[in-house]
């Protein structure tokens, strides 16, 4: 039972943020832009990672609007975000634009929301269109036709010359392949029946090439893309898949690697076939796993286990008001068995930020 709550739940972790500079003081990362740089909006696409609650009125195991989530949020409000606070798509608004970044189907969505952006992302969703079948999420055609409906509102707002300014020079960024690996390929399908790791990975290229291209096509030229992170080492996945020690999951890591390395040539090959795009590969693999492994570096305790629950498996619907929670949830890298807590979001974004940022920004 616990291994089909797991996946069926939201999903991903590992985290994604995309503006720079990140200064270290004692273990608070301090995230700013670089100079000169600015963006009339941010929009966001992927995963339960950077969901900010737009599952919260679809009948779905993926989401996350009742307690114990937000349990540090403003108002102890449980929005829809899968952590105990903010998420990474907060973070990147609150740097210029606003303090939080709205969920595109939050039925209180304000006019100036949307002139400023809003977040698409849907937990449980995936490349590969069978990952948010199983998760009955949003898939990621359902998140352009989104942004297709958008850009019509937008146009009714500020005209279409405006429109258009705020499409070609605003900020997207995508975080998906947690769900797709954790989920699908290692989870209760046939896909790792049929398919290896290269012919699994390509096929989520496949399609992370058309939506991308679709992006594209829309209007956005900056565009930030996640990795995968080392899925096989948050706690569901040690458990699942981890034997009776709980270690990391190889082949989830490999798996997680190997795309990686795919998806960082695919952003190069887009690029020069497609005039004025700026396409970057933002490794969160990395910083991640230095976070899991060094804690202590960062003031964490505990990397192995989340915050809800035993902290070994809750996540989704078996992270609910019923579950006890840590004492200190700043002892910990993950909230619930899947998703870092807003301190380890804010840390690994600053990082990626930091190592990755100035090619978004087109600083060399």
């Amino acid at each position: 039972m616990h291994s089909l709550f797991v996946n069926s739940h939201p999903c991903s972790i590992l985290l994604f943020k995309l503006i720079l500079l990140v200064l270290f003081y004692n273990t608070t990362a301090v995230i700013k832009l670089p100079p000169n740089e600015t963006y009339p909006a941010i929009f966001v696409f992927g995963d339960s990672t950077v969901d900010t609650g737009n599952n919260n009125n679809r009948i779905t195991p993926s989401r996350a609007n009742y307690s114990p989530y937000g349990n540090d949020f403003k108002g102890k409000v449980a929005t829809g975000r899968f952590s105990n606070g903010k998420v990474p798509s907060d973070m990147i608004a609150e740097l210029e634009i606003k303090e939080l970044l709205p969920a595109y189907l939050d039925p209180n969505l304000q006019t100036q929301d949307l002139i400023t952006g809003v977040c698409f992302a849907s937990g449980g969703s995936g490349y590969d269109p069978l990952t948010p079948k199983i998760a009955l999420t949003w898939s990621m055609s359902d998140q352009l036709g989104m942004l297709k409906e958008y850009i019509v509102r937008l146009q009714g707002i500020v005209g279409v010359n405006r429109t258009n300014f705020i499409l070609t020079r605003s900020l997207y960024l995508i975080s998906l392949s947690s769900c797709d690996i954790a989920n699908v390929y290692f989870g209760p399908t046939s896909r790792r029946y049929k398919y290896d790791f290269a012919s699994y990975t390509d096929l989520m290229l496949k399609y992370a090439t058309k939506f991308l291209k679709e992006l594209y096509s829309l209007g956005a030229r900056r565009i930030g893309v996640f990795g995968a992170p080392p899925i096989g080492c948050v706690p569901s996945q040690r458990t699942v898949a981890g034997g009776l020690h709980r270690q990391c999951g190889e082949g989830h890591n490999q798996l997680a690697m190997l795309f990686n390395a795919k998806l960082t040539t695919l952003l190069d090959s887009l690029n020069k076939d497609m005039p004025n795009s700026r396409m970057v590969y933002l490794d969160i693999y990395n910083p991640l796993l230095d976070l899991i492994e060094h804690p202590e570096k960062n003031g964490f305790k505990i990397a192995e286990k989340g915050c809800c629950g035993t902290g070994i498996i809750e996540v989704g619907p078996i992270c609910n008001p019923l579950s006890a929670i840590c004492t200190d949830v700043n002892d910990y890298v993950f909230w619930d068995s899947f998703h870092p807590t807003e301190r380890a979001y804010k840390i690994i974004t600053s990082q990626v930020l930091k190592n990755d940022g100035n090619r978004l920004f087109g600083h060399q």
